[in-house]
């Protein structure tokens, strides 16, 4: 790219040395850098890019951006210093790429719970329908049907703008993205035009970095407030009412409105629900009549999730019939209830919750499929160093299982005891483990269940890893509890 077209998009800089007529990539990670590139030092909360701008001209940097003095032989490179080199990459990133999110529709998904079932129901009916698409947040980078690993449920906004990229290279029509509200908050999304945005719910979670829900709902809503103020443009919001903040997501956007609900008037609603534990029927009620639809999900919080997938699809131009379809034989996002297949008798399923709704919503969905003589156990983890005030509530609602064994969810550099104990507080009766290590946790509810007994491990999903201290460890839920139900029960047990 044009050097000069480039730096244009920063109003304020000072140059130093000679820019180069053409630079040939855009890199925050000295390792990344190659020849002709531009390095653009960052400051983080553990590294500071500044310290290694060395590294990045041994890479083959030509350009460094900074916000501080820097020593380099201006001969060979040249420096744009700038006030703040966060902001300066939010410019440079989706300009480097030519706005790549203009070139398809961008479909963002935000809320507490259900972001990552959602935006992958989607991807798997815009595949079904032939459509080219991508997928990106918690699970990673789908593309073609190749998984790439990202780091946050919101990638940095490099990474952000190179995947957009990536996707539009690919001829990619939509690409649908789960929206954290720290992506928000930090600017990861600077750059990326959303053509629609879909709010499922809002429930106590991350409040050690919003410190009130007033502020994680101000949050959720940035979403809605960045599909802009042009009018001329075709774009949609897509609103759970039956949550008490979707109002406040509405108010959020001039944008038309699509509503969705179970208990309230809307939209897109779902009547004479029949949930099984092979999967959900129910009338669909829209704007263009009724249709009956079916899913194997299970749940009624699926349910939500299938409407608010309903909808952004109609808002987008699908046809409903073409969207049941697909609907109807969409698999679960992995980690997400995902139940491990087994011809034992014991059920297990593997969760992502870690909010005090989403443990309530997991447990609702299988209550009404244990047997009056078996048992429901749950296993329930929360991280270290992060929000404490959701602990004591999370096992409240946990309580409502026959039996629940407390442990930890990366743990980072909390002690065991300290994340066990406030977990405890919230128990409702005394039908309980404490056990601070999870593989021991895991491996202690499949010792304790009996034939005809439902486990669910929450916290961790579709996550192979467990984040002690700060190393990285492999863990997983499944792979531990098909090896114990092994020894258990004996041989037999299927792979999930």
């Amino acid at each position: 790219m044009e050097s000069e077209y480039l730096f244009s998009s920063l109003p304020i800089k000072k140059v130093e040395g000679n820019l180069p007529e053409i630079v040939t990539d855009l890199a925050v990670d000295s390792r990344t850098v190659n020849a002709g590139g531009v390095f653009v030092c960052i400051e983080g909360f553990t590294v500071d890019g500044h310290a290694y701008v060395q590294k990045a001209i041994d890479q083959g940097a030509r350009v460094i951006v900074a916000s501080r003095e820097i020593e380099v032989d201006l001969d060979k490179q040249a420096v744009v210093y700038v006030e703040d080199t966060t902001r300066a990459v939010a410019l440079l990133a989706p300009r480097f790429f030519n706005y790549p999110s203009k070139q398809m529709t961008m479909i963002g998904v935000t809320g507490t719970n259900g972001k990552t079932s959602v935006s992958n129901m989607l991807h798997s009916i815009l595949s079904h329908v032939g459509e080219k698409s991508a997928v990106t947040g918690t699970i990673g980078f789908n593309l073609d049907g190749v998984l790439y690993e990202t780091e946050n449920t919101t990638a940095d906004v490099l990474t952000t703008q190179q995947m957009i990229n990536q996707a539009a290279n690919a001829a990619c029509t939509t690409m649908t993205m789960e929206v954290s509200s720290h992506g928000l908050m930090e600017g990861r999304l600077a750059g990326t035009e959303f053509d629609i945005a879909v709010f499922t719910n809002l429930s106590h979670d991350h409040l050690d970095f919003h410190k009130t829900m007033e502020n994680y709902g101000y949050a959720k809503g940035l979403l809605f407030a960045q599909l802009g103020q042009d009018l001329s443009q075709s774009k949609f919001g897509i609103v759970n009412v039956d949550d008490p903040w979707g109002g406040r997501m509405m108010e959020m956007t001039p944008y038309p409105i699509l509503t969705y609900a179970v208990h309230k008037n809307a939209d897109f609603m779902a009547k004479d629900i029949k949930l099984t534990v092979e999967g959900t029927t129910f009338t669909l009620v829209s704007p263009v009549g009724e249709f009956e639809a079916s899913m194997s999900l299970i749940g009624e919080f699926n349910v939500y999730n299938a409407l608010a997938v309903i909808a952004a699809l109609f808002a987008k131009g699908l046809e409903m019939e073409e969207i049941l379809d697909g609907l109807a034989v969409i698999p679960a996002a992995k980690g997400r209830m995902e139940k491990v297949e087994t011809d034992m008798p014991l059920t297990i399923y593997i969760d992502y919750a870690h909010s005090p709704d989403a443990i309530e919503k997991a447990i609702q969905a299988v209550l009404p499929y244990k047997d009056a003589d078996s048992k429901l156990i749950f296993v329930i983890g929360t991280g270290g160093n992060r929000d404490r005030q959701k602990r004591p509530i999370m096992a409240e609602k946990a309580s409502i299982s026959d039996y629940v064994i407390l442990t930890t969810d990366d743990p980072r550099d909390e002690p065991f005891e300290s994340i066990l104990a406030e977990l405890e507080a919230g128990m409702k009766h005394e039908r309980y483990a404490c056990i601070g290590d999870r593989e021991e946790a895991v491996r202690h509810a499949v010792s304790v269940a009996d034939p005809g007994d439902i486990i669910i491990f929450a916290g961790k999903g579709h996550e192979d890893f467990q984040i002690v201290g700060r190393e990285k460890l492999p863990h997983s839920d499944a792979t531990i509890a098909l090896d114990e139900a092994k020894k258990k029960f004996g041989e037999g047990i299927l792979d999930n």
